[in-house]
């Protein structure tokens, strides 16, 4: 008797997106000879172990295995941990995120709210007794202490377990010490609280009250006899979070930071080095000023080493703002339409590149992530992220392949990791002096599909698409459509990558031609192109529907029957495109769609629309709970699908609720799909998979589409 194989829906799930088994999170050794990472046993296993290879030999081995560390036991995570795992989209098990010492001789992990180290040279691990949960634990530079957050408080432990003690404790319960606020992990790119001095000697320590944030409650309505979780969600035009930074010695002296907190609220970014003072990067609320601030920790003084002023947002940008080996400050600015790199005072990069990342600084150069520019941007770099070398001489492309690239480097070694269209997952290969050495195995499932997809640009704003035909499509036929898109910040989905297309693959393959385009709004393209959506979101919309009418001019695409589904500001856009424009749009599914701009955060939704009290036509024409397009007779009405986690402590299901509400007073028919203890992503295998099956069920009844 043979067992029928799995759909895609469910590998789908059951391999978290193809991802368990692939290595990641890597961490190389400043003299070359350890590269440290993570990876899982195989494509269907959640648990990561702690893994070390030798770049010169190739030999790797397990320094640290969660289950035999837990001796078999499963996991059990506090709620503070389980909400950092969410603001990470973390879905993994085991290890699932460490830090290691200067030389990376020395890692720290937290295990079920338990600390270990692990020897990095001799492969072992050991815990260290201490008061838990433990939350995010990091070694000194120099390997001697670990330092790490219990219950609010930031603790410091020798590493041999010995003379562990509090250096700050919770005033009340609503401070914690060196843990980022949510709008900071959620929106920041902050995912910690505390930096240790390069001398092993004090560290950086935010201090963090959220009294003066409003208190929501997350309740599971599938089970009543659960109290709630009453959440401090600083939603838009609300108090947010007080945060203070302190240096913080090992034996006892506590020094404030000052700065102008009032003006600038926002603390961004942290970097301590032992090319410089501290650095910090402080924002205005509007997020139209910044401060890159010098700290004397001695003091607590800061002086400005940069300011920065834009008429719409500035963005935070990872691995800056840091000091160059030789004290020079490093950083990434919108300048002269272009987004470049800049050292000193000096652009050494200009409208060629589109600088996303620093990875990497050494005394010869800066390895960066970019893409094409804007003016060197054509149909053939669609999608593309590559890896470059950038220093006073010029530019050079460490990646070589068209795709999708990144990288992390210490001294000669680099880890580059590489997805192309051609091939599933991804290939980390292991470079001494820019020429490969090694390649570090992936246990990641393969797909079995290999996505036919067109990358290309529509409409007039050459805006970038992918196009997806079923794989055994004739050429001739028109095909219904589905559009498929995020469309919005931070959200590039037209990428040259494999597995990054496999999801509308399988919806491809189930009769649609499907869409993928990353209108105005979406990264990659140029500052003025990502700032274009500035107090009105719905230039998304126009832009889907311009590249959706230019690419029926080329494809055989049934203009008579599209749908379109997303999720997030996707599942937003879905809900916009069947309720504004439904002359375009025969049905849609939005999932957990953000319809009140109103009840999102503090710091992303005001630096697109502002504050609600200053700026409120722009909250109503971004929100699918006012009148607009929704009480007309004369408008066809399309069918939606709403569908959303009932635990999403992110877009909360009040955003469900309310658009349900207005959609039934408005007369207009709908589908709701709640998810019982489902937050803002679904790792549910079960739950998953039927989501995708029932997604295609809904859209073939919406349009006509008989069954195969």
């Amino acid at each position: 008797m043979t067992t029928e194989p799995h759909s895609f829906p469910r590998r789908h799930a059951r391999t978290q997106r193809f991802t368990l088994g692939a290595p990641r999170s890597f961490s190389v050794a400043p003299d070359g000879s350890r590269v440290v990472f993570l990876r899982s046993g195989s494509g269907t296993d959640r648990a990561n172990s702690l893994w070390v290879l030798d770049p010169e030999e190739g030999g790797e081995r397990v320094a640290a295995d969660p289950r035999a560390l837990l001796g078999g036991a499963s996991e059990d995570l506090s709620p503070e941990e389980r909400a950092r795992r969410e603001r990470s989209r973390e879905g993994g098990a085991g290890i699932v995120g460490y830090a290691t010492d200067t030389a990376v001789e020395l890692a720290s992990f937290a295990l079920s709210g338990r600390l270990f180290a692990a020897e990095l040279r001799a492969g072992t691990a050991r815990e260290l007794p201490t008061p838990g949960p433990v939350i995010d634990p990091r070694p000194s530079p120099d390997g001697r202490h670990v330092a790490y957050v219990a219950q609010g408080a930031l603790r410091v432990v020798g590493a041999e377990g010995e003379g562990d003690r509090a250096l700050a404790e919770p005033e009340s319960e609503n401070v914690s010490y060196g843990l980022a606020e949510f709008i900071a992990a959620e929106e920041m790119g902050r995912s910690r609280g505390f930096w240790w001095a390069p001398e092993s000697d004090r560290l950086l320590v935010a201090r963090v009250d959220d009294t003066p944030v409003r208190r929501w409650w997350i309740a599971d309505p599938a089970h009543p006899e659960r109290e709630p979780q009453r959440v401090p969600y600083p939603a838009a035009g609300t108090g947010n979070a007080e945060v203070r930074l302190f240096v913080i010695g090992l034996d006892g002296p506590r020094t404030e930071v000052v700065w102008d907190r009032k003006r600038y609220p926002y603390l961004a970014h942290v970097h301590w080095s032992a090319a410089g003072a501290p650095l910090l990067l402080v924002q205005s609320r509007d997020q139209r000023g910044q401060l890159i601030l010098a700290v004397d920790p001695d003091t607590g003084a800061t002086r400005m080493v940069h300011a920065d002023e834009d008429r719409t947002w500035l963005d935070l940008f990872p691995g800056v703002p840091c000091w160059s080996p030789s004290g020079q400050l490093v950083r990434i600015a919108d300048e002269g339409g272009a987004r470049v790199l800049a050292v000193g005072e000096r652009p050494l990069t200009g409208a060629q590149l589109h600088v996303r990342a620093v990875l990497d600084v050494s005394e010869h150069d800066v390895l960066v992530s970019a893409s094409a520019g804007a003016e060197a941007a054509g149909e053939a770099e669609t999608g593309q992220v590559h890896v470059y070398r950038v220093n006073e001489l010029g530019v050079e492309r460490v990646s070589q392949e068209p795709g999708v690239h990144a990288a992390v480097r210490a001294g000669a070694v680099t880890v580059l990791v590489s997805a192309t269209l051609n091939r599933p997952g991804s290939l980390v290969q292991v470079l001494r002096d820019g020429k490969p050495t090694r390649t570090v195995p992936s246990y990641a499932e393969d797909p079995g599909m290999s996505p036919r997809v067109t990358l290309t640009e529509g409409g007039a704003r050459r805006v970038p698409c992918a196009v997806l035909m079923p794989r055994d499509y004739d050429g001739d036929t028109p095909l219904p459509v589905l559009m498929d898109p995020y469309g919005g910040p931070h959200g590039q989905r037209v990428v040259a990558a494999h597995n990054a297309h496999l999801t509308s693959q399988w919806f491809a393959d189930q009769g649609f031609a499907v869409v993928v385009a990353d209108g105005r709004g979406t990264p990659g393209r140029s500052p003025a192109w990502e700032k274009a959506i500035h107090h009105d979101f719905t230039l998304s919309l126009d832009d889907q529907v311009d590249a959706l009418e230019d690419l029926a001019k080329r494809h055989p695409l049934d203009l008579s029957r599209v749908a379109i589904r997303g999720w997030s500001f996707g599942g937003w856009l879905a809900g916009l495109a069947v309720l504004r424009r439904p002359d375009v749009f025969h049905a849609g599914i939005a999932g957990a769609p953000v319809t009140d701009w109103s009840l999102y955060d503090t710091h992303y939704t005001e630096r697109y629309l502002g504050t609600p009290a200053e700026h409120p036509e722009s909250y109503a024409k971004s929100s699918l709970v006012t009148p607009d397009g929704l009480s007309s007779p004369a408008e066809p009405h399309r069918p939606l699908m709403i569908v959303h986690g009932l635990a999403d402590d992110n877009v909360v299901v009040a955003h469900a609720l309310r658009l349900s509400s207005a959609l039934l007073a408005a007369g207009r028919p709908h589908e709701v799909l709640p998810l019982s203890g489902v937050t803002h992503i679904t790792p549910q295998e079960q739950v998953a998979e039927n989501l995708l099956l029932l997604q295609v069920d809904f859209l073939k009844r919406s349009l006509g589409i008989t069954p195969a």
